[in-house]
C-alpha cells in the first residue's frame, strides 16, 4: 500500500473513519478498511486523502477498476495533486501515461524523506550518483586538458548535500536549490553550500536568469527522475551556464523510446531522448555512460551519466554562425 497522510477533512466524523480504517490497515484487514472509507467518503465527498487511500487498498486488494474509480475522485478533489493520484493512474494506465508531478506532491515526498534520507540511500540503496558524476566530470576534464577547478557550481535538486559533499573540493562558489525545506535545512548542517534557497527549480533558474547568472558547472543528481518532460528545463538550464560551463546529471533510462514512468513511480528517459533534448538546448554531449546509480529491491537500476557543454555556434543557412541562445 502506498504511503498515505492524514489531512483533515473538516467532518470530525469522517476523520475518525478514516483514522480507523487506517488502524484496520495496519492490522493487515484491508478489506474492513476498504469498507470503512467507502462510508468515510460517502460522509465527505471532497475527502480526497480518504479516496487515495481507498485507492490504494483496493490496488493491494487486486480490485484495478475500484482504484482507479478513487484515485480518479482524489485527483478530482485535490488539484494540487498532494499524494499523486495522477501518478497511481498512470501506473494503473489509466488517464496520461507521464503526468507531471507537481511541485505539492514532490515536496510532501521529501520533506517526509529528508531526516533519513542519507543513511536510506547510502545504506540501503547503494546510491552512487555524486560519485560517478564527478567521475565522469573529471574524465571530460581530463580529455580537455583543462583543471578540475570550477569557479562557480549549481547543485540542482541540491537535497541533503550529498553532490555538494563530493564537488566543494572543486568550487570556489557553491549554490544549492531544492523544492523541499526540510531537504535544505539538511543541507544547511554539512556547512557545503555558500548560498541555500528553498524554491522550485523552474522558478529558480528563471530568477537566475533574469539575474543574468552563470554558473561554471551545473550538477542535477537523481534529480530528473521525478521530471516528465526534460526540454524546458534543459533549456533553462543552458541559459545559466557559462561558455565554457559543464552540465553533469544521471538519469534512469529504459530501452524503449522517450520518456517512460517506472513501477517506483519515477521517470525514465532514452538515451536518444536524452541527446535529443540536448541538443535542441544548444548543448554537445561530452560524455555519457550506462551505469546504475542505485539499487531498487537489490537490483541495479539502469542508468545513465551525462556530461555536457554548450556548442559554440551552429552554421546558419547562409553558412554565417548562428549563437546559441
Amino acid at each position: 500500500m502506498s504511503e498515505v497522510l492524514f489531512v483533515s477533512s473538516g467532518d470530525l466524523i469522517a476523520d475518525r473513519r478514516y483514522k480507523w480504517a487506517l488502524d484496520h490497515a495496519a492490522r493487515g484487514d484491508f478489506p474492513g478498511a476498504a469498507d470503512i472509507l467507502a462510508q468515510t467518503v460517502a460522509l465527505a465527498p471532497g475527502f480526497a486523502t480518504a479516496w487515495f487511500a481507498l485507492g490504494a487498498i483496493r490496488d493491494r486488494l487486486g480490485d484495478s477498476e475500484g482504484a482507479i474509480a478513487a484515485f480518479e475522485r482524489a485527483r478530482d478533489a485535490d488539484p494540487e495533486d498532494y499524494h499523486g493520484a495522477r501518478l497511481q493512474l498512470a501506473r494503473l494506465s489509466s488517464g496520461d501515461a507521464n503526468p507531471a508531478m507537481t511541485d505539492g506532491y514532490v515536496r510532501r515526498l521529501f520533506d517526509q524523506y529528508a531526516a533519513r534520507y542519507d543513511a536510506a540511500l547510502t545504506d540501503h540503496l547503494n546510491y552512487r550518483g555524486p560519485a560517478l558524476l564527478r567521475e565522469a566530470v573529471e574524465a571530460v576534464t581530463r580529455t580537455a586538458a583543462r583543471p578540475m577547478r570550477f569557479g562557480s557550481m549549481l547543485d540542482l535538486g541540491c537535497g541533503t548535500g550529498l553532490a555538494a559533499a563530493v564537488f566543494r573540493s572543486t568550487v570556489d562558489w557553491l549554490v544549492g536549490v531544492d523544492l523541499s525545506p526540510a531537504m535544505v535545512a539538511q543541507a544547511a548542517t554539512k556547512g557545503f553550500y555558500d548560498r541555500l534557497v528553498t524554491a522550485g527549480l523552474t522558478g529558480f533558474l528563471a530568477d537566475e536568469i533574469a539575474a543574468a547568472a552563470r554558473y561554471n558547472l551545473v550538477v542535477a543528481a537523481d534529480v530528473f527522475v521525478y521530471v516528465n518532460d526534460l526540454a524546458p528545463i534543459v533549456v533553462e538550464i543552458a541559459r545559466v551556464l557559462a561558455a565554457d560551463g559543464l552540465f553533469a546529471f544521471t538519469v534512469e533510462t529504459h530501452r524503449g523510446g522517450g520518456v517512460k514512468l517506472l513501477p517506483t513511480l519515477r521517470y525514465a528517459h532514452a538515451p536518444a531522448y536524452v541527446r535529443g533534448v540536448l541538443d535542441a538546448a544548444g548543448l554537445a554531449t561530452a560524455h555519457i555512460g550506462a551505469v546504475s546509480v542505485r539499487n531498487e529491491k537489490g537490483v541495479p537500476v539502469d542508468s545513465l551519466v551525462v556530461v555536457a557543454e554548450p556548442i559554440p555556434a551552429r552554421s546558419g543557412e547562409c553558412g554565417n554562425p548562428v549563437p546559441v541562445e
